[in-house]
């Protein structure tokens, strides 16, 4: 199709303009590289990928002139264009704190596609680089020759192989600026070597350039007759990409959903994570352990004689299995491992800082389950690399921790499979996502631990009783009446030949939680044994009555997700603050208020109010007798 003034077209790729299918059809059959640029300020990352697009012809008529006005306007080297006007849009945003974010440049040569994140290096934005690195198969490293190894070097450096990208490029920029000398290549390219493999990065490809002037980007420059290596574009379109690695693992293929359209086809959708698989294979549904063969792969193409790794498909199996989202269909012989504890590093993301002991999602691959982070066992100084002690993880922090779920969960170390080791945590109440984390191991207990079943269980205990059990679960300010009502439910119920046990907040103080202390941490860790108490309670068949402030929605839910439906009734004693303090039968706002007590519920802590309790009770509007009355004729009607 003829191009117009309002159909910008290609510089010099005619074939697109002679025949689009002919182009697509081609393009269509490249592979894709995705990679990240880094570097400190002003290292020419900009200029770099200007350079990239422009050599590739991934720029279109008009933007070339008025790439060519800016550079004439802004004074450029004779009539040398500027290339990092292309990019620098988004670094004057940046400027002006209008984003900081990652920025996502796609061009193309005659041999692959390319996808590369421009993403933010300062210390503040390592979530930022986290989110560009965590797809990307390749990393380039610039260093301003002139400059060397910097600290944001080894601090870019180190958070690439966290992430678990495979290729370093080491590009030492600017090699114009100091006369091509070989001597200063070679130093730095030695310093480099020695910090590399301190951290663990084996292999790396060092080539010199400059951005600016073209030097060994698409070809090799007469500059540096010394350097024998690739020019930067001919080694990005010849090294691996991460799927044809990925081939070579063991199978698996995380289940997205099940595909049933009629009582003849059963199905098992999903992308496989790694590996291949071919119909007759042995199969092993995980985690129940299940095994069978395939006898299908299904696509709307029709059926293929083998799946690689990056397809998605559709697998039918020989035998009537359970399988379900989230299940993982592995190789039979290599399965990987199920675990519930595990060891992991953790990039936190969230403006407010983790709370160890609160449950968050934690979702890897299709599996979504309930998840803790204990306190870190050490906090990492990106800059130094020192292990610092930690309470907690602050935004941007990075921490190796201990993480428990709710449910075993399928996994590989994400040394060996991203799909499978990498996750991430998402708040309960807000559905932010709030940390990326690749897991480590699983902890040696967690697979010597084995849930022992039982002959007697919470039915036959509760039958035993002629009750149903339940957990009221009183919240609600200090000095609001929770202890006074719920020590009138259980004299009420106990009339009734109802076997029931309280647990108050003070009391479990005295003993259970003598060792936790009133901050964020201990609150959550003190519900948190007080739930899994009175779980253990109600499965012997107890009206188990509990009286704490619990302030934190989330661990309220936390504690209600540990027993079946309907045992859980959420008691919101509502009083308001002015009402409790004026009460203060403990003198306890009077302490919090001239700062003798600190992280006091309602004056320097907060409380978060039940959005939809079971019981409202108002204790401005109904005395304690009669609040007990309809606790009781809602818990027994």
């Amino acid at each position: 199709m003829p191009a117009t003034s309002d159909t910008p077209v290609y510089v010099t790729d005619a074939l697109i303009a002679e025949d689009i299918d002919a182009y697509l059809a081609q393009h269509q059959a490249k592979s894709l590289l995705r990679f990240i640029t880094c570097g400190s300020v002003d290292d020419g990352k900009s200029t770099l990928i200007g350079r990239l697009l422009y050599d590739s012809k991934m720029i279109f008529e008009d933007q070339l002139a008025a790439l060519e006005a800016d550079s004439k306007r802004v004074g450029t080297q004779g009539q040398e264009i500027d290339f990092a006007l292309l990019v620098d849009g988004l670094a004057a945003e940046r400027e002006q704190g209008i984003t900081i974010d990652v920025a996502y440049r796609f061009f193309t040569t005659e041999k692959r596609k390319f996808i590369v994140a421009d993403t933010p290096g300062h210390e503040q934005y390592t979530r930022n680089m986290v989110t560009g690195a965590s797809t990307a198969d390749l990393a380039i490293i610039l260093i301003d020759a002139r400059k060397g190894v910097l600290t944001q070097t080894r601090r870019h450096s180190y958070l690439a192989h966290l992430i678990g990208i495979r290729h370093i490029v080491l590009a030492v920029n600017k090699m114009d600026l100091v006369d091509y000398d070989r001597e200063i290549f070679d130093t730095i390219v030695g310093e480099y070597r020695d910090f590399a493999a301190s951290i663990g990065i084996e292999a790396f490809t060092a080539i010199p350039i400059s951005g600016f002037r073209g030097d060994n980007i698409t070809a090799l420059s007469p500059n540096t007759v010394w350097y024998e290596g690739p020019a930067l574009v001919e080694h990005l379109e010849s090294v691996e990409v991460g799927a044809a690695a990925d081939e070579a693992r063991p199978f698996r293929m995380p289940v997205q959903w099940v595909n049933r359209p009629n009582l003849d086809f059963r199905g098992f959708a999903g992308q496989l994570a790694s590996g291949r698989v071919r119909p007759g294979d042995a199969v092993r549904v995980l985690p129940s352990g299940k095994t069978s063969t395939v006898a299908r792969i299904v696509t709307l193409d029709g059926d293929l004689p083998q799946a690689v790794a990056g397809q998605s498909v559709t697998l039918c199996l020989a035998d009537e299995v359970d399988c379900s989202r989230g299940d993982v269909i592995a190789a039979a012989d290599a399965p990987p491992e199920v675990a519930d504890q595990f060891e992991a590093t953790l990039v936190w993301m969230a403006d407010e800082a983790m709370i160890p002991g609160r449950a968050y999602w934690l979702k890897l691959a299709t599996q979504t389950v309930s998840a803790t982070v204990h306190a870190p066992k050490y906090e990492i100084n990106v800059n130094t690399l020192d292990h610092l002690a930690a309470k907690t993880l602050e935004l941007n922090g990075i921490g190796v921790v201990e993480v428990a779920t709710d449910k075993p969960l399928v996994f590989e170390a994400y040394a060996d499979n991203r799909t499978l080791g990498g996750f991430i945590l998402i708040d309960k109440l807000t559905n932010a996502t709030v940390a990326a984390g690749m897991l480590h191991f699983s902890l040696r207990r967690a697979q010597n631990v084995h849930w022992q079943a039982l002959d007697i269980g919470r039915e036959a205990h509760a039958n035993l009783k002629n009750q149903k059990p339940a957990l009221l679960w009183f919240t609600g300010l200090s000095g609001s009446g929770k202890s006074t009502i719920a020590n009138l439910v259980e004299k009420k119920l106990h009339r009734m030949n109802r076997h029931s046990f309280l647990l108050d907040g003070d009391n479990v103080r005295h003993g259970l939680n003598k060792d936790l202390g009133f901050t964020e941490a201990d609150r959550i860790e003190n519900i948190r044994r007080v739930g899994e108490v009175a779980k253990l309670m109600a499965d012997a068949g107890l009206i188990v009555i509990t009286a704490f402030i619990s302030p934190f929605r989330a661990e309220r839910e936390m504690v209600r997700a540990m027993l079946p439906e309907g045992e859980f009734l959420e008691i919101f004693i509502d009083t308001p603050l002015e009402e409790a303090e004026r009460r203060d039968v403990k003198g306890l706002y009077r302490k919090a208020r001239s700062g003798q007590l600190k992280n006091f519920t309602g004056i320097d802590s907060p409380y978060e109010a039940p959005e939809a309790p079971e019981i409202r009770i108002d204790t401005t509007a109904m005395t304690p007798e009669e609040a007990a009355d309809l606790i009781v004729e809602t818990l027994l009607g």
